[in-house]
């Protein structure tokens, strides 16, 4: 029987700028198109084209994670290489939840299922984080 070779190779800057999350969108205040990361929510790159603002964003991200590996700092897992359990816990104000049961009772469903439901069609995906 053959041994493997059970050292792994190290990943490279690019392996992880390639799966990050990129978004771009128009910056009113600026007249430009903007590039974010979310893995990385501190950086940005603006520019007059949309297709250069994510280019400038994937090299301020490959930069920022060739220097991060070089020191022997931690880089963000890329959201969509993460494992996700289906479960999280939210706070919410004992009335709602009052008034969430209520209606889950009323439509014979349990509470989680109605929740879940009313998550998956408000269109969340879509939801813009507020301004601070």
């Amino acid at each position: 029987m053959a041994a493997r070779n059970k050292t792994k190779s190290k990943a490279s800057a690019r392996d992880y700028a390639d799966k990050y999350t990129y978004r771009i969108q128009w910056h009113e205040e600026d007249r430009e198109f903007v590039g974010l990361c979310a893995e990385f929510p501190l950086l940005s790159w603006l520019a007059p084209e949309p297709e250069a603002a994510l280019k400038g964003i994937r090299a301020v991200v490959s930069d920022v994670v060739t220097d991060k590996l070089k020191r022997g700092e931690s880089v963000p897992e890329p959201l969509v290489t993460r494992r996700y359990s289906g479960v999280f816990k939210v706070r919410i104000p004992p009335e709602v939840h009052r008034s969430l049961v209520m209606e889950a009772a009323e439509s014979n469903v349990s509470l989680n299922r109605l929740v879940s439901s009313k998550l998956s069609s408000s269109g969340l995906s879509g939801v813009e984080k507020k301004p601070e």
